[in-house]
């Protein structure tokens, strides 16, 4: 084979990128497969942070920063707190998942690693073409996680809003935090019109990540996101304190149907192919188990279009955002219903879409009547 032509072609060394090249370097299968990852920084550093719930024993549990069996919602209505079991909430730093996934991907005989910007993908009949700033690649099945923004922004079929927030590594001289416990939620901070709410992370009694979070569709200024923080360590009695380590993020949250960008050779895989759970922006376990999904398609040789279809709960994402984007200052009356109303680990299976329609059902009749009338009516709007 032609050293510029692989089997493979994995473009973007992300989280989707990496989790795909693990598992087909892992699987017998695809021994004979000739892999290329395309990456154009050295990954090495605490760039991203991923929480996600699971089962108490998970695949990543070496690499884990931290875990809680507890949380805590919160808003001016009342305050709940539940227990995670049978479940753990996790958080996993990307510095640790680096090292180990290229640690693995270099030593693996059938995969490429190659340090170089992508400018552009080609799909083409009988596979893929991928010009780099300095070379040209061909291979038989493309994979992007390369997110072409203006598919989001040049239409108006589908909402978009960001989950956008920025974050606090802090350590106080007091012992201020239950450190098994996390705040989930916490809507009890002026809303301003929007949804927001602060996330606390304890990992022990005196260290700490806060974040102030929106789901909105406009992004604030540091100051603002940075003023909401200090304010909620004022509120908590919390004045003596350091900042370690921050961190700012943006993830869209949209229904955009980005499967449909798919070709026979060439699928977009983590946000890029909407893998981001669009009512919530948790991506990383559910990137685990698409591409779970898509290295068992692989196998059978089918059209990528073929691999990812629309479902019920894609449904109930979109008419969430519909009303999310018309009443946004209602996202905290509609999150404090849900908790009111619906034991966590309900909704904790229905976010995983691992539920019933009759547990669905049961869902949404827990709102209050003004709140089924906001889905009523945009599930009105979709259909007429």
């Amino acid at each position: 084979m032609d050293k510029n032509c692989f089997d493979y072609i994995i473009c973007g060394g992300g989280a989707s990128g990496l989790l795909l090249a693990q598992q087909l370097i892992a699987d017998p299968f695809f021994s004979d497969k000739d892999i290329l990852l395309i990456e154009k920084e050295i990954k090495i550093q605490n760039d991203r942070t991923w929480c996600f719930w699971e089962p108490k024993s998970g695949k990543f549990d070496a690499l884990l920063h931290h875990k809680w069996a507890l949380g805590n919602f919160k808003s001016n209505d009342f305050t709940f707190d539940f227990d995670f079991n049978p479940l753990e909430y996790k958080m996993l730093r990307s510095a640790s998942f680096y090292k180990k996934i290229y640690g693995e991907l270099e030593d693996a005989k059938n995969c490429t690693l190659i340090r170089e910007t992508i400018v552009n993908i080609e799909s083409k009949i009988d596979g893929v073409t991928v010009h780099t700033e300095g070379q040209t690649f061909e291979a038989k099945k493309g994979f992007s996680s390369l997110l072409n923004p203006k598919l989001l922004a040049q239409q108006t079929k589908y909402p978009v809003l960001q989950q956008h927030f920025l974050g606090w590594f802090v350590e106080t001289q007091a012992d201020c935090f239950e450190s098994n416990r996390i705040t989930f939620m916490d809507f009890s901070i002026p809303q301003k019109g929007n949804t927001r709410f602060l996330y606390v992370l304890p990992f022990d009694s005196k260290r700490a990540l806060l974040e102030y979070t929106l789901f909105s569709g406009e992004i604030l200024n540091k100051e603002a996101y940075e003023e909401g923080i200090k304010s909620y360590l004022s509120d908590l009695g919390i004045s003596n304190y350091k900042i370690i380590e921050k961190e700012q993020g943006t993830i869209p949250m949209c229904s955009y149907p980005l499967h449909q960008q798919n070709t026979e050779h060439l699928i977009h895989i983590g946000t890029a192919g909407g893998w981001t759970k669009a009512s919530t922006g948790y991506t990383f376990k559910n990137t685990q188990l698409k591409t779970l999904d898509l290295v068992t398609f692989l196998k059978t040789n089918r059209s990528f279009k073929k691999f990812q279809k629309t479902n019920r709960f894609w449904i109930y994402d979109l008419l969430f955002l519909d009303v999310l984007h018309k009443h946004n200052a209602d996202g905290s009356a509609l999150f404090s219903r849900l908790f009111e109303k619906i034991n966590p680990n309900l909704i904790f299976r229905f976010l995983s879409e691992q539920t019933s329609f009759g547990e669905e059902l049961k869902i949404m009749s827990s709102f209050r009547p003004n709140q089924i009338w906001f889905f009523v009516v945009a599930a009105l709007k979709r259909l007429f």
